[in-house]
């Protein structure tokens, strides 16, 4: 089977733009969690999210590109430029039909509705359907990607909440085990506008505290939702031979992964995590010894955590892994939530170093070993990385440092 592995990353998370950028933030505990800057959060019972300051689209892409793109098109274009840049990778220079986009959506598009209702509201002459915004919206992220860089092999969008970042890199390292030679894939969400805002408040698992380093707080006793974010990371991903062929720096392979869906609650079936985690292990040829850590989905809840939990401790025995999630400094991502964890994972491999998951004091119940307050130096060759989505979805993958 074609060995997958990835050649670039571009990151824009809440505490840093751009891999080094970001992966400093991280290993040092900076939190870019916050109240609320881009629209008064005031009369809202959640106010915090993490979003990315001082971005400006302006800086990093073409003029003739801002009225047709909103703030999550733009973080993700700028994400495909600078993947692109770190895999050494022109366009230009690769046949169009031989380049692909595969990227996930979930509440991203809000923004860009909320401007079409706005229209509407204000001028009175157009009918504008919201779905079909948003079925228009999601097609846009990878398309945009797709037209600024000539890239006109398969490309898709893959919706399935926070899960999606994986799926979408899954699809890419199908994509090109069938022969495409190169695919951009991840995911970069952002929703923080009014219109979204109220969209996320409906689920019922945001953190209502205003304290940013007590709001968001994963496997914690004291756990009590999620804090949302901005950003994510796009990957360039290519077969393990042409990598080495045109001689590019390896972070590491996607080698394994798989995706459950939970049963109804009250069916009587255990929850499917557990198994994404043992077939993503069967897909990779591996065993749960031979993963160094795991980066948690972290989902606040309760109940979910002790899922999560129980999930982990039933692969890999009670303290049996080191477990990190590095979204308690950047809140939760949605569909860019997973493909950043993936990129912390290799970054994580290439230095020997497990981030940190701050402010957190691990509930004993858990049973986990997780990794609080400051980075864990140790030697890393495997990851496993969990992502879920509301509704159901469970989705891991394995990625692996190559020799």
């Amino acid at each position: 089977m074609t060995a997958v592995v990835v050649t670039g990353l571009g990151v824009t998370a809440p505490n840093g733009l751009g891999v080094e950028d970001y992966w400093e933030a991280t290993l040092t505990g900076k939190s870019g969690i916050g109240r609320i800057t881009r629209f008064d959060p005031a009369g809202y019972p959640a106010r915090l999210a993490g979003e990315i300051p001082g971005f400006t689209a302006e800086e990093h892409l073409p003029s003739r590109l801002l009225p047709q793109t909103d703030r999550m098109t733009r973080l993700a274009l700028v994400a495909a430029d600078w993947a692109l840049a770190d895999a050494s990778v022109d366009p230009k220079n690769l046949p169009a039909f031989d380049m692909g986009v595969v990227t996930a959506s979930s509440s991203g598009g809000f923004e860009f509705g909320q401007g079409e209702l706005q229209a509407l509201w204000s001028k009175g002459s157009q009918y504008v359907s919201a779905y079909q915004s948003f079925a228009w919206f999601y097609a846009v992220n990878s398309g945009q990607i797709s037209i600024r860089n000539g890239m006109k092999g398969p490309s898709s969008v893959v919706v399935s909440d926070q899960a999606g970042g994986l799926d979408a890199v899954a699809h890419a390292r199908r994509q090109i085990r069938k022969g495409t030679t190169l695919v951009v894939s991840g995911g970069v969400d952002a929703s923080i506008c009014p219109w979204g805002w109220v969209a996320q408040l409906a689920a019922q698992r945001l953190s209502t505290s205003d304290e940013p380093g007590q709001a968001y707080l994963p496997f914690d006793t004291a756990a009590a939702g999620y804090v949302p974010g901005e950003g994510g990371a796009l990957l360039v991903m290519e077969s393990e031979e042409t990598a080495r062929a045109r001689g590019a720096r390896i972070y590491g392979e996607v080698a394994g992964y798989a995706s459950t869906f939970d049963p109804r609650p009250d069916s009587g079936r255990p929850p499917g995590l557990r198994r994404a985690i043992e077939l993503a292990l069967a897909d990779a040829g591996t065993t749960p010894d031979a993963v160094d850590v795991v980066f948690a989905d972290a989902a606040a809840d309760p109940e979910l955590d002790r899922v999560e939990a129980e999930a982990i401790t039933a692969v890999f025995g009670p303290r049996g892994v080191p477990v990190t999630a590095p979204k308690t400094m950047t809140g939760r991502l949605y569909s860019g939530a997973a493909p950043l964890d993936l990129a912390t994972a290799f970054l994580a491999l290439r230095d020997g170093v497990v981030p940190p998951t701050v402010n957190v004091r691990p509930a004993p119940d858990h049973r986990l070993d997780l990794v609080v307050d400051r980075p864990r130096e140790t030697p890393l060759r495997s990851a496993l990385v969990l992502a879920r989505g509301h509704g159901g979805f469970n989705s891991a993958a394995i990625v692996r440092a190559t020799l």
